[in-house]
């Protein structure tokens, strides 16, 4: 099964739970996972974690640009259902929400996740039908992509960060 990363998976752990400077073995599981081919993410996802100059830019750059951890979503399959997505949206919601939605990466990464039947990881949390916000669980269900947060992922894919004592 193929997990696809929003970029709050990367954010928060990166700002909370598994920052780059104590808990690197995170990062490595990641790149693991990615040579299995359960773990990736999307160009896009990728494009707005580097603007930021930071640790995590600097290791989203580290990754070569060879589409096997930020896949592209230039295929046919993702760009239909990019197409599906982007007209929902703005025939159900209020353009001053939908605009901000289709400006990042969300609706590419939901198309992704759909068109490569993978369970998209996030942060975000469903909204009650009535809310403004477009927000990505919604899109999800929406769209019969199946979502899960980091924590999920990990206890799903048996993760084990096992401590090794500083030298």
């Amino acid at each position: 099964m193929l997990y696809l990363l929003d970029a709050n998976a990367f954010i928060q752990a990166k700002n909370t739970y598994y920052p780059m400077d104590f808990c690197p073995a995170f990062w490595d599981w990641l790149d693991y996972e990615n040579s299995t081919g359960d773990v990736a993410s999307i160009s896009e996802v990728a494009a707005e974690l580097k603007k930021q100059e930071d640790e995590l830019s600097r290791w989203v750059k580290g990754h070569r640009n060879d589409g096997r951890f930020f896949l592209p979503v230039d295929d046919r399959q993702t760009q239909m259902v990019y197409a599906e997505i982007a007209n929902y949206v703005v025939q159900n919601y209020e353009e001053k929400h939908f605009a901000p939605f289709l400006s990042v990466a969300d609706p590419w990464l939901i198309a992704k996740a759909k068109a490569t039947n993978a369970i998209l990881v996030t942060h975000e949390k469903l909204v009650p039908a009535d809310s403004k916000k477009v927000k990505i669980p919604n899109i999800c269900n929406d769209f019969g992509v199946q979502y899960i947060n980091t924590f999920t992922l990990l206890r799903t894919l048996e993760a084990r960060f096992i401590l090794k004592p500083a030298a």
